[in-house]
């Protein structure tokens, strides 16, 4: 809030931060989870994650195992697509055989984290991004490529173009070592008209003093 005045504003009004409240149970389940809502809307995904959960005893959270064992037209019949069931059954596979050990993750750096779930099909980076942010709860993440956050910029700083990656990226290194954060209430701000009012005529960049 001290570096950046513009996003300090959107913080104020905004109030404490929620990140944690988004959660899965498990890794498993969260990296399941993002398999189902791509392309769909949080409504949507919620019914269908369901309705995969209930194929399993007491719709508890399967493992890849079970996930494996299930046959493709119990999947297709929950509503997933047939990419969807191939990158269910490649995800397990992993799991099963060792290339992708979950239980690793919580230890390895962010890179390492991405690059382990990116080997996955239909998983990329802003995939392995939001487990990071939202699962292992990594404070310094910031997802440039996201839409959300480019429109969320572009509106709050008043600028004239959406920045790309790279401009995202340096302005973020005023937020640094909290942007997960930034990122968070970036995405807040979208669901928050009054926010320019809050911020403003303010314009600058935030600043990229190193000073903690």
């Amino acid at each position: 809030m001290r570096r950046d005045p513009i996003l300090g504003a959107a913080i104020k009004a905004i109030g404490p931060c929620l990140m944690a409240e988004r959660q899965r149970k498990d890794h498993l389940s969260a990296l399941a989870g993002s398999i189902v809502s791509q392309q769909l809307s949080t409504r949507a995904a919620a019914t269908i994650f369901g309705r995969f959960l209930a194929l399993f005893p007491d719709d508890h959270i399967p493992d890849a195992v079970a996930i494996a064992a299930a046959s493709d037209v119990a999947l297709r019949g929950v509503g997933l697509s047939g990419q969807k069931v191939g990158y269910m059954r490649d995800l397990s596979a992993r799991i099963i055989d060792g290339r992708l050990n979950l239980d690793e993750l919580d230890a390895l750096p962010d890179e390492d984290v991405i690059a382990r779930l990116t080997a996955v099909k239909g998983f990329g980076r802003w995939t392995a991004e939001m487990f990071l942010m939202f699962r292992l709860h990594r404070p310094d993440v910031l997802p440039a490529g996201d839409l959300g956050i480019v429109n969320a910029i572009q509106r709050l700083y008043g600028l004239r173009k959406r920045p790309n990656p790279k401009r995202v990226l340096k302005m973020g290194e005023a937020w640094a070592p909290y942007r997960s954060v930034a990122s968070w209430y970036l995405w807040q701000t979208l669901r928050n008209e009054p926010l320019s009012k809050a911020t403003g005529s303010r314009r600058q960049s935030p600043r990229t003093s190193r000073a903690r």
